[in-house]
């Protein structure tokens, strides 16, 4: 399974891209000319392992248990996860990805030069409060998959505005029951994305849950 950590942000109306590498500290920034939107390039991308097979998890999972790192779901099945935010806040959460939709390449027009040849996907998400802690203005943002299991080897934060917005947990985020609903960013120049992972936190780092489409 990939060891990809999972980016943390506010949404913002501008986005950030970078390719990630295998290796090397060569990489450059840019700025679009119409933005504040830098883009980071890179010579190969990042890979991981196909993710395994678990029985647990998805719509079976009853409020409160913990779905096991490794578990692969469905696109619409509902994972309860382990979450912190920064140290005051933290607790759990469920997270159920509801689709995993393809854009076309002139959505990337935010991200500049850097982004010509990627098609962009669009991993919609609903986040609810389980454990009833204070995680508001908190933010959640899945990685995409390709079809082997594999990183797409780009990361993206932020968002594009009326496509994917990547919104933070509401103000009132606080209590069990609470959700908001959200969208991450992933990209491809290569073979489709069908397939969102969570692989943040120590015990899923090296073994993420999975959503597959």
């Amino acid at each position: 399974m990939h060891k990809g950590r999972i980016a943390f942000a506010a949404a913002v109306a501008a986005a950030a891209l970078t390719l990630t590498a295998c290796g090397g500290d060569d990489d450059t920034q840019a700025s679009a000319p119409t933005s504040d939107t830098a883009a980071t390039s890179a010579t190969s991308p990042a890979t991981s392992s196909a993710p395994s097979e678990s029985p647990a998890a998805g719509g079976d999972t009853a409020p409160g248990d913990v779905t096991a790192p490794g578990t692969t779901l469905k696109v619409g099945d509902r994972a309860v996860l382990p979450y912190e935010y920064t140290k005051d806040k933290k607790g759990t959460i469920a997270v159920t990805v509801t689709a995993i939709e393809k854009g076309t390449e002139s959505d990337m027009a935010p991200f500049g030069d850097r982004a010509k040849g990627m098609t962009p996907y669009f991993i919609k998400l609903r986040v609810e409060n389980v454990g009833g802690t204070d995680l508001s203005y908190s933010s959640l943002k899945l990685r995409g998959l390709l079809e082997d299991g594999k990183s797409t080897g780009v990361v993206l934060i932020g968002g594009i505005p009326g496509k994917c917005d990547n919104k933070s947990a509401p103000r009132d985020f606080t209590t069990a029951g609470a959700s908001y609903e959200t969208c991450s960013l992933s990209a491809t120049t290569s073979a489709p994305i069908t397939a969102a992972e969570f692989s943040e936190g120590d015990d899923y780092s090296d073994n993420s849950v999975v959503w597959q489409s």
